[in-house]
């Protein structure tokens, strides 16, 4: 079976990592392809021997943009809407990877991807414009949104959860917010297989929802953290409003995938057992 030439934007970050580790890729980092120059990055586009693009690049400090929106809305915004026109022009399929903070969090069903938009910080805002832009540029092109990434690699709440496991004994963690933590391998695996279609003809155009499954809250997931890494913590949940944060979080992060499911055949997956992997990794490091 041939193989898609597959460019990335992004090196370093958690699904990027995991890209460049689970398939052949040609990755850039920041310093090859800056989303702060957003003609930089379409002329890359415009010059590229590649099949499919992937933007697995983001300002993803959310609490940073709050105060720094103007450059979270360029590298979020206007450069992945930038390179989907020159994707666009080139005939190149574009995956780029978004977020449920595009949504306000409100209510506790599932969200589905025709959702009215209405985030409620400065990168949800971000991200839209990116969304917004990515459709309105009139190629080929999957928008994945997904949440709560983590990983072996970078900063994430499964490491965050494990340092300070180091010296505490007991944790205060928020259990109103809800959502599926979801694998940067698995969100890289599902990116290849998109490419994969969209290279053999079968890509389907459209906005949508991947994340893992079962649902849970931050406190059920650290508390399954530390179940599987036998640490003896425990978690005590408390609510958002005890924990403030600049940018405010969405409480309902629950995503509706079934649309995801029914296009392309590829289901949720068990963060659990993703999880296992993650820890595992940490752990022979």
């Amino acid at each position: 079976m041939t193989l898609p030439k597959i460019l990335v934007f992004g090196q370093t970050g958690q699904i990027a990592t995991e890209l460049a580790l689970q398939g052949t890729v040609t990755a850039l980092p920041r310093s090859m392809a800056d989303l702060s120059d957003p003609d930089a990055c379409a002329a890359i586009i415009a010059a590229t021997d590649a099949d499919v693009i992937i933007n697995a690049a983001a300002y993803t400090d959310v609490d940073a943009a709050e105060t720094d929106e103007e450059l979270a809305t360029i590298i979020n915004g206007h450069a992945p809407a930038a390179m989907a026109r020159a994707a666009a022009a080139r005939g190149l399929p574009f995956i780029h990877i978004s977020t449920d903070y595009v949504f306000d969090g409100s209510g506790s069903a599932p969200i589905a991807p025709d959702t009215s938009n209405n985030p409620i910080n400065a990168y949800g805002r971000s991200k839209l414009v990116g969304e917004e832009g990515i459709r309105a540029a009139g190629g080929a092109y999957v928008i994945l949104r997904t949440s709560w990434v983590f990983s072996a690699h970078g900063n994430n709440f499964v490491k965050t959860m494990l340092r300070l496991s180091q010296t505490r004994e007991t944790l205060n963690v928020v259990g109103d917010q809800v959502g599926g933590p979801t694998a940067a391998a698995d969100i890289a695996a599902t990116c290849l297989k998109l490419a994969q279609a969209f290279y053999a003809g079968n890509g389907k155009n459209g906005t949508y929802h991947y994340s893992g499954q079962p649902d849970v809250s931050w406190a059920g997931f650290a508390r399954e953290i530390f179940e599987q890494s036998k640490r003896a913590v425990a978690v005590s949940d408390i609510p958002t409003v005890d924990f403030p944060m600049p940018a405010k979080r969405p409480g309902n992060s629950r995503m509706d995938c079934t649309k995801f499911e029914t296009t392309f055949g590829i289901c949720r997956p068990n963060w659990r057992q993703s999880l296992g992997t993650v820890l595992k990794t940490l752990k022979d490091r």
